[in-house]
Order: C-alpha cells, then sequence, then structure tokens
C-alpha cells in the first residue's frame, strides 16, 4: 500500500497523529507542539476519549485518535469470549464517539466501521486489536486519497503569486493543498489567524505552511479585515467539522466573522470537504461550548483580572451560511452550497 502522507509535515504523519501499539495509544499532544514533541500515552480506550475530550488532538486528529483507541479497546478485552469481545466494543465505540458533540456523529461513522473490522477478525480468528489498526491505516489512506483531490481543486483555484487567508487549518487537506501548489509550481503567500484560545492557527497551521517552504504569517484574530485589504487577498479557505447537505458550514469559531468580512471585500470563500449525510439540515449539529475560563487565559497564563467577577465565554465552533460561500471543494469538484445534491448524485458519500 503506498502511504499518501508522504511528503506532508511532521503533525499530518499518521504514526505521529495517534498510533496503537502494544496496549497503548499515543497521541501527539497539540496544545504544546510545535514548542515540544511531546505525545500523551493512553492506556485505556477511555483515557484516549479524555484526550480527544481534552484537545490533545484536534481537527481531523480526533478521526485517527478515537478508530485507534478501538484498537486499545480490543487489547483490554482479549480475553473475553467472541460475544462478550464484540459487547466490550461496542460500549467502547459508544464512549469515543461521544468525547466532543459537534463531531460526534462523524465519530459513529468512524467507531463503528471499527467495530466491522474487528467481527471479521474474530470470525477468522485474527488478532482484533491488529486489525483494528490495519483498518485505521487503510481507511486513512482512502480518506487522505480524497484529500488529495480536494486539495488540488484548491490549488487550481489560487492565483500564482497570490496571497491566501486560512481559518484554523493545520490539517490534511491543507497539506494536500499546498504539496499540489508545489507540484503546480505555484508560489502563493499565507495569511494564518492565531485563532485564541488554543491557537492552532499560529502554533500548528503556521507550522505546516512553514515547514512546506511557503510564506507564512500569523495575524491575530482581530486583524482578518484590515489585511484583506491592505495585503490584498485573493482568497479565503478553511476545512470544516461539518458541512450540512444544506449549505451551512461549522468550524473553528471565527470562521464567520472572516467570511463576512471577504464578503464584504469580494474575496471568494472556499470551504474544503464533503457534505455530511448525517446532517441534512443546519439544526441537526450542535455547537460545542467549553470551558469559558479557556478565554481568560492565554498557554495557561492568566490575561484578565483574578477575583474581580470577570466571566469567559467559548463556543469552539461558529456556522456560516451558504450565502457567504463561494464553493464548498470536494474530491468531486467545486460545488455551489446551494447545490450539495450533486455530490450525492455524482456518487460521492461524505468525507468519513
Amino acid at each position: 500500500m503506498e502511504r499518501q502522507d508522504t511528503g506532508l509535515a511532521f503533525i499530518q504523519k499518521y504514526d505521529n497523529i495517534a498510533w496503537y501499539d502494544n496496549g497503548e495509544v499515543r497521541i501527539l499532544d497539540r496544545r504544546i507542539y510545535p514548542a515540544k514533541k511531546v505525545f500523551v500515552i493512553c492506556k485505556t480506550h477511555v483515557e484516549v476519549m479524555q484526550a480527544i475530550r481534552d484537545m490533545v488532538t484536534q481537527s481531523t486528529g480526533p478521526y485517527i485518535a478515537a478508530p485507534m483507541g478501538m484498537a486499545l479497546a480490543a487489547w483490554e478485552c482479549r480475553d473475553m469470549s467472541a460475544d462478550k469481545q464484540m459487547e466490550y466494543l461496542r460500549a467502547a465505540a459508544a464512549c469515543l464517539s461521544n468525547a466532543r458533540p459537534t463531531t460526534r456523529k462523524r465519530l459513529i461513522l468512524v467507531t463503528d466501521a471499527c467495530l466491522v473490522a474487528a467481527k471479521k477478525a474474530l470470525e477468522e480468528g485474527k488478532r482484533v486489536d491488529i486489525a483494528i489498526r490495519d483498518h485505521v491505516v487503510e481507511f486513512t489512506n482512502v480518506r487522505y486519497a480524497k484529500l488529495a483531490v480536494m486539495g488540488q481543486y484548491l490549488a487550481e483555484l489560487f492565483p500564482d503569486n497570490g496571497t491566501v487567508m486560512t481559518q484554523c487549518y493545520a490539517d490534511t487537506v491543507l497539506g494536500m493543498m499546498l504539496r499540489s501548489c508545489k507540484k503546480m509550481g505555484k508560489t502563493i503567500r499565507l495569511f494564518c489567524p492565531e485563532t485564541r484560545p488554543y491557537l492552532q492557527g499560529a502554533r500548528l497551521t503556521a507550522t505546516v505552511c512553514s515547514e512546506l517552504g511557503f510564506d507564512t504569517t500569523v495575524i491575530t484574530d482581530n486583524m482578518p479585515a484590515y489585511v484583506m485589504k491592505k495585503e490584498h487577498v485573493d482568497v479565503f479557505t478553511c476545512a470544516a467539522d461539518a458541512i450540512c447537505c444544506d449549505g451551512y458550514v461549522f468550524n473553528k469559531v471565527g470562521t464567520s466573522q472572516i467570511s463576512i468580512c471577504a464578503k464584504y471585500f469580494g474575496i471568494p470563500v472556499y470551504v474544503a470537504g464533503a457534505p455530511d449525510p448525517g446532517h441534512p439540515t443546519w439544526d441537526t449539529v450542535t455547537i460545542e461550548m467549553r470551558n469559558p475560563d479557556e478565554t481568560l487565559e492565554a498557554m495557561h497564563i492568566r490575561t484578565a483580572a483574578v477575583g474581580q467577577g470577570i466571566k469567559g465565554y467559548y463556543p469552539a465552533f461558529d456556522m456560516t451560511p451558504p450565502d457567504l460561500i463561494t464553493g464548498i471543494v470536494t474530491e468531486k469538484g467545486v460545488l455551489s452550497p446551494f447545490e450539495l445534491h450533486k455530490y450525492f448524485e455524482a456518487g460521492g458519500v461524505g468525507e468519513y
């Protein structure tokens, strides 16, 4: 099998996102990368779930961490009967898929597929944990191949020597987009909003862009409008945590306000990803509200006054309506957000 992560950045390699081996899952701690390369070691699937909930891995990281957690769960129950193992794995799937509410439906698809792999392994007398891990690698390879097509379509939309703004965009499709730009010989410069409070844009997106050799500038979250006009931004692009079939996009909080600015300045907005059949309409998505105190600090340093009753507020995602979006970039082509039915008519099945 040809690995689809060739030529991507460190945090986009399968083994560096999350990996199961010998009764443990190691997950790159994205909360402190790139200042430190530290892996959190999980000895149970519940610890994997908690790591996802605690933002040890973010963006598409949970879609590898959760199924690797299923391999670990198979190790935990290896001495049980076949029926008891499946019962244990179904409970583990429920635990892992409910780590975070906004991505729950996608995680259910991922963990349920591991149950199928486990059942087959039991029937064939194979090690279930290794069978699940092999399934995760194959599944991730297929997914990366889809994202490579998206990345190529997206790169084709950029003018040479163009200026691109991103939003909380550190993961696979960003790497595929940049890899395609390099293959095309296309030069772009990137502006990456920091995306507080975890600063994924500053720490992760910017690191990926720079590691792959592109001109990269970090801006704070209140600068996009100024930068769009002053620096002549050509395209605003992001991925999505959920793309509803009615064209509404849920992504890192701040995406909607940047899209509003882009519309004002006449800048196209392209969202990379596939519509999710599990979310037919916008009201099927639950926006996760995280610990509000996290907005009162930056990298564990308190920025707001202590003991004066100051409160925080932290929705992890926001909703961008289709009238602010120029196109949804799928592996089936670039589609209007108002015509996502064409994706399924072309044989698309969703990203996961």
